[in-house]
């Protein structure tokens, strides 16, 4: 990747929990700036381990991270949440006010924050997701859906440049995992950049530019989507299976149907284009 726009930068990353855990081995990896990256890999691979050094909820057994050129392990979590946002797999994990809005408001207000400045952000992030409604709702009684949205419009209010999702799609059914998934799409198109942790290779393929994969806490693959699930036999070695979609086009290659395939969309659009053409 091209470092002179990277606003995440690993080198020679190793991180151990004990003498005998090693997580992360040797690890080195530019995120570009404004990329929306899944991150793959089965439990254990080391995916949480990497990106929680990225906003210092880790610091590096050995080796550095950097953030726009921040090293990481000399800068407080509360320092690096104000650029990367972290959004953990459980909402209730991160939850802990009494309302809806003072959750929200929590974040800006520990930046120091003018008052009308906390409440703009605050209704803004209200607005944005939803929850306007309920604002003055204890998030305890509501349901995981929108207590997963609360978490993302609370780290969304303090306005970080990188947004990192654990699994957010845990829990909820099709419809609600895309209307999350679009609003993530919409901070992304506003410039953001995602790192989306995700099991889910239909979401991987569907929303994210680049994957991440890694195995026994090293980097497998980091390339773009399409070339990450055209390499099967690399993902195999990771456990991974490509979305089932493309395993579908690849049987139909003979017939013409192209192999690298990523969405149900671009399997139809060139299913049309296959039946035209004969």
């Amino acid at each position: 990747m091209n470092g002179h726009n990277a606003c995440i930068v690993v080198e020679d990353l190793w991180f151990q929990y004990t003498e005998e855990i090693v997580a992360l081995r040797g690890i080195n990896l530019e995120i570009p700036d404004g990329a929306f990256v899944a991150v793959l890999g089965q439990n254990g691979s080391g995916k949480t381990t990497l990106v929680k050094h990225f906003n210092g909820l880790l610091k590096p057994t050995r080796g550095r991270v950097t953030v726009y050129g921040q090293d990481t392990a000399t800068l407080p979590v509360g320092r690096l949440a104000r650029t990367v946002g972290y959004v953990f797999q459980n909402p209730d994990h991160q939850i802990f006010c009494p309302t809806t809005r003072e959750e929200i408001e929590f974040g800006p207000r520990n930046l120091d924050l003018p008052p009308e400045e906390v409440e703009r952000r605050t209704e803004e992030a209200l607005e944005y997701f939803g929850l306007t409604k309920h604002a003055d709702d204890p998030p305890a009684l509501l349901g995981f859906g929108l207590r997963r949205k609360i978490t993302i419009a609370a780290v969304y209010a303090m306005r970080p440049q990188i947004f990192i999702l654990d699994e957010p799609t845990t829990g909820l059914d099709w419809r609600s995992s895309m209307d999350m998934l679009r609003l993530v799409q919409d901070l992304h198109r506003a410039g953001h950049t995602i790192l989306l942790i995700t099991h889910d290779m239909k979401i991987a393929a569907e929303f994210s530019e680049l994957c991440l994969v890694l195995r026994d806490g090293e980097v497998l693959l980091f390339d773009d989507t399409r070339s990450v699930f055209r390499q099967s036999d690399v993902l195999r070695q990771s456990q991974i299976e490509p979305p089932q979609i493309l395993l579908l086009a690849k049987r139909m290659a003979s017939l013409g149907m192209p192999d690298d395939v990523l969405t149900v969309r671009e399997f139809c659009d060139a299913y049309v284009a296959l039946r035209r053409s004969r």
